[in-house]
């Protein structure tokens, strides 16, 4: 299963994925010496974020009959068709071929086209607990091809894209970097590779964010966990490291506010007790270097702070629970995204980042 796994991984690493900017490398780079930490962290979700297309990446199924999305419109019927290596959603008379798969597919994916130069959104989307769907906010019953890709999107879901403005979602075909990339987060790497080959390196000249300050630490998971936000600078101008109000401004969020994947998942954990009163960081409960999916192990992080023999276990006759996340860090259903979907709006659930004391955990939020 691993090594299928890898080999999947692989086909996705392909040459649209070359770095197109000057002292980075991509991937391949780092792999020469750090084999075990890139095969481990391309099964994330961080690096599954965006891909090409191909048939181990598109997670809906072509198959004749399971690769139509009906709709409210019974003349409208969206069919996803596979022909000769190149995947298809066709409308009435318009058929648009997938270019870029956004999301890891743990929760669902949406799909990109270009159209000349500019990338526009697919109107299907897969969902895995639904299948085809219509894709978020989009109405159901409509064929809507319009939507555009802004450089905004894409800084959260792909290392590298060269933006061509004007319009907005003009980008070059052959200078972008799908997926997050280990030089997403640790900078530019030529150097750093020059270094190590030459020996000895006293300055590695490679950015490590566990050795950033706090602020730094959070500016870097901030800059795709903070929210839309302003752009104060060009996309992908930030390097890790910097002061993140310098490039996007980021408002404050409304803790009263509904959740919304996009939001400002940073701040939300700012706000909580656990955060105002410690040194913690995202990295003290999340290693982004490998695929994390154990509630126990996570709940293990709060109990090296929580201990049932000291203070910070407030409630003596609370139980020592291997599942902290569930009561205190609630899934939630979101406000944004949503799936209008067989006559019904389907939210998706995501984890609220603001640790505190719910009322009737696990707690559910629902909007109309």
């Amino acid at each position: 299963m691993l090594n299928r796994a890898l080999t999947i991984l692989s086909l996705l690493c392909l040459p649209a994925l070359a770095q197109a900017r000057d002292g980075y490398l991509g991937d391949d780079a780092c792999r020469s010496c750090h084999a075990t930490q890139v095969d481990s962290f391309h099964q994330t979700a961080h690096y599954l974020t965006s891909s090409l297309p191909n048939e181990h990446s598109i997670l809906g199924n072509f198959t004749p009959g399971d690769n139509l999305l009906k709709t409210a419109n019974p003349t409208l019927v969206f069919r996803m068709e596979a022909k000769q290596g190149s995947f298809f959603q066709t409308a009435n008379s318009r058929s648009e071929r997938f270019a870029v798969v956004v999301g890891s597919g743990e929760k669902g994916q949406t799909y990109l086209f270009w159209d000349g130069d500019q990338l526009f959104e697919l109107p299907v989307s897969y969902w895995k607990d639904l299948g085809w769907v219509n894709s978020p906010g989009y109405r159901d019953g409509f064929a809507d091809f319009e939507r555009p890709i802004i450089p905004r999107c894409l800084e959260c879901h792909a290392t590298y894209f060269e933006a061509l403005p004007p319009p907005s979602n003009r980008y070059n075909q052959a200078g972008f970097s799908l997926g997050i990339q280990c030089e997403k987060c640790h900078g530019p790497g030529r150097e750093h590779v020059q270094r190590e080959q030459a020996k000895p390196a006293a300055d590695p000249a490679i950015l490590n964010p566990s050795h950033f300050s706090r602020d730094r630490q959070m500016d870097l998971c901030a800059w795709c966990h903070g929210g839309h936000g302003q752009p104060l600078q060009a996309s992908f101008s930030y390097l890790p490291g910097s002061p993140l109000e310098k490039f996007i401004n980021l408002p404050k969020p409304d803790l009263t506010a509904p959740l919304d994947v996009h939001g400002n998942q940073v701040d939300m954990l700012k706000q909580s007790r656990c955060f105002l009163e410690s040194s913690m960081t995202c990295l003290t409960c999340h290693n982004v270097h490998v695929a994390q999916h154990n509630l126990a192990e996570f709940s293990q992080r709060c109990l090296t702070c929580h201990n049932p023999d000291s203070a910070t276990f407030s409630k003596p006759s609370h139980p020592v629970s291997n599942n902290c996340i569930d009561c205190h860090m609630p899934r939630q259903e979101t406000n944004l995204i949503v799936f209008d979907f067989a006559g019904k709006r389907v939210r998706p659930q995501m984890r609220n980042h603001r640790i505190k004391v719910y009322s009737d955990p696990p707690f559910q939020q629902r909007y109309p």
